[in-house]
């Protein structure tokens, strides 16, 4: 991207209405202190746009924090990718286990549900179709690559910073960026990057956003925009 839109695109937030919020959402989160850590999502109304005719857009983005810590994930391994996926206490699964599930829709569908995301060797990668069926693709968890020349803890890392926004039929969307334990800074920089990312990938840009809100999984919606 150029820099033109960056500055046109960051323009539109106002950095102090966002900190504001944090700031609200923090002090809000801190009155009442929950027995888990609350996430912190952002919400986004659209205008101007339609489903059935416009083109349904989807992108993922890296945040330069990891907005989900605990977010789950399992390894479909060849037998080193397990072994290092054990070792890091991590879920995993070799090709045999995948085929005790014997393509049963609803085992599978318990598996896409125990877990936020799925990463698989190149080895197994083009396998899975044929081992599972459509049942990870269908849930929208269609497993990453790993590699041996990457270090899993990085990968693992990569995948629990990236989000993803896809339209659907509604006009709404939302997704974490972050947790009330971090810092005002680290939330920030996180909203500023989901927020111009999604604006890239609207057709119109600004001018089809409606509203951004930004909340804490128990705490009400705060405007940003």
């Amino acid at each position: 991207r150029t820099s033109v839109t960056d500055s046109s695109t960051m323009s539109k937030l106002a950095s102090e209405g966002v900190r504001e919020a944090i700031r609200v959402m923090f002090a809000d989160s801190n009155s009442k202190k929950r027995k888990f850590r609350e996430s912190v999502e952002l919400q986004i109304g659209l205008k101007q746009y339609d489903p059935q005719k416009d083109k349904r857009f989807s992108g993922s983005v890296k945040l330069p924090r990891i907005p989900r810590p605990n977010m789950t994930i399992c390894v479909l391994g060849d037998a080193q990718h397990c072994e290092e996926a054990e070792k890091n206490g991590i879920g995993n699964m070799t090709v045999e286990d995948l085929k005790k599930l014997n393509k049963n829709k609803k085992l599978i569908k318990k598996l896409a549900k125990k877990y936020h995301a799925f990463l698989a060797s190149d080895a197994l990668i083009k396998q899975i179709p044929r081992l599972l069926g459509p049942g990870l693709n269908k849930a929208g968890k269609f497993p990453g690559l790993i590699t041996h020349q990457e270090k899993m803890s990085d990968k693992i890392d990569e995948l629990k910073s990236t989000i993803k926004f896809q339209l659907k039929k509604a006009l709404c969307l939302a997704c974490a960026v972050g947790h009330v334990e971090m810092t005002e800074q680290e939330l920030f920089a996180n909203i500023n990057v989901a927020v111009n990312f999604l604006v890239s990938l609207l057709k119109k840009n600004w001018q089809n956003v409606k509203t951004l809100n930004v909340k804490t999984t128990m705490g009400k919606p705060n405007r940003i925009y």
